[in-house]
């Protein structure tokens, strides 16, 4: 049986002395075991819901089930790796956009306007088996894009009005296939031209000034494994150069590879171990959760990735957040166990301040059910 509230003091390792760890409160809500979630205003009424593949949790006590829709059950999974929200009819209601592996559709919901009834499923393309969506504004015009993981590199527009409001119709762009595609991607500022490049687990693509009508091109400088989704580009060291945070997806392992400066001026990429102990860091996200203006790695296992054929796949599983100090993590544990009683991170975790107390939340989805974890902040 699993306690639906149970406090969890959360440090492996202490930071620095004065700081303290984060506190959290567990919660699993209903009896759902979809990979992905989100939390956004469903039905306007100023209160952050929760939503998880076919269902939503009315916020704040997230008591009250909705259903959404009926995801395709395939074994252990279900055909559901996003629920991202996107406004994508204009009528002022999120919708979500979603895709997953057997379906080989990328789709949006339409949210009903909050009323408690099923809602409209709409495909945007057939793009072939999609790994998880990744959401990002790769134009820097302040909307951001849809990206499925794919093979070949598709980007998803919504069209838009000249005042910004949404067309519920989606623009196709594909990269030229010379690399990318598979599993891992990211997306950021690679070479620091001001461009937002995508990162793949064989190299990266180098983003045009124009990102639409311009020619990517592909540098094959790294080999990440099986990477998580998403790889991360970020600046560990704070050295002005944009570095990658990588997990092992499908193994055991997680890294960052720094970027650096070779003699003649070109990129040079050192790999530095994070944890080498635990496998399937699928799911890597940046946020501020400890309210020290910097980010912190949010991760941890996905249960039963490949449904007990990866290595590690029956070992504990946990969250955690890492404190990243120029390049020294200090890994804390949310939470750690069998996943009769413990929560990892799904394939599409969220953060967000959920109940309006300063500290932001963790919602973890997953096979082993959906889980709130309440930040208490420094108790």
């Amino acid at each position: 049986m699993i306690a639906t509230s149970t406090v969890l003091a959360i440090a492996l390792v202490l930071p620095a002395v004065g700081q303290g760890p984060l506190h959290f409160d567990r919660e699993r809500l209903g009896d759902v075991t979809y990979e992905a979630a989100s939390a956004f205003d469903v039905s306007n009424d100023g209160a952050l819901d929760i939503v998880s593949g076919g269902v939503w949790f009315e916020g704040p006590e997230f008591l009250v089930e909705h259903k959404i829709v009926d995801p395709m059950p395939v074994g252990d999974y279900f055909d559901d790796f996003s629920d991202f929200p996107m406004d994508v009819n204009g009528d002022g209601y999120p919708d979500i956009v979603t895709g997953g592996f057997w379906g080989n559709t990328l789709r949006w919901e339409e949210n009903p306007a909050g009323r408690d009834e099923p809602w409209a499923v709409h495909v945007i393309a057939k793009t072939g088996p999609i790994e998880r969506c990744c959401f990002y504004d790769i134009d820097g015009d302040g909307f951001l894009e849809t990206i499925p993981v794919t093979s070949p590199v598709r980007i998803f527009r919504l069209k838009r009005d000249s005042h910004g409001c949404a067309q519920g119709e989606f623009e196709e762009f594909t990269i030229k296939q010379e690399g990318g595609g598979g599993h891992g991607i990211g997306f950021g500022d690679v070479n620091g031209d001001g461009h937002a490049d995508i990162a793949f687990a064989g190299g990266w693509f180098e983003a045009p000034a124009d990102t639409w009508t311009g020619e990517w091109r592909w540098h094959p400088e790294w080999n990440l494994g099986s990477a998580s989704v998403p790889i991360l580009v970020h600046d560990v060291n704070r050295d002005g150069l944009a570095d990658i945070i990588v997990g092992q997806a499908h193994d055991y392992g997680l890294d960052w590879w720094e970027q650096g400066k070779g003699p003649g001026g070109d990129r040079t990429w050192t790999k530095h171990s994070i944890d080498t102990g635990r496998s399937q860091y699928h799911e890597l996200v940046l946020a501020d959760i400890d309210n020290d203006r910097e980010p912190e790695l949010i991760t941890g296992k996905r249960y039963w990735a490949h449904c007990g054929h990866d290595p590690g796949e029956r070992d504990p599983i946990g969250l955690y957040y890492f404190d990243i100090d120029n390049g020294r993590f200090v890994r804390h544990t949310i939470d750690y166990g069998p996943p009769s009683r413990a929560s990892g991170t799904g394939i599409y975790l969220w953060i967000a301040d959920v109940d309006g107390n300063g500290w932001k939340d963790i919602v973890a989805p997953g096979k082993e059910g959906l889980y709130l974890f309440r930040n208490l902040g420094r108790l």
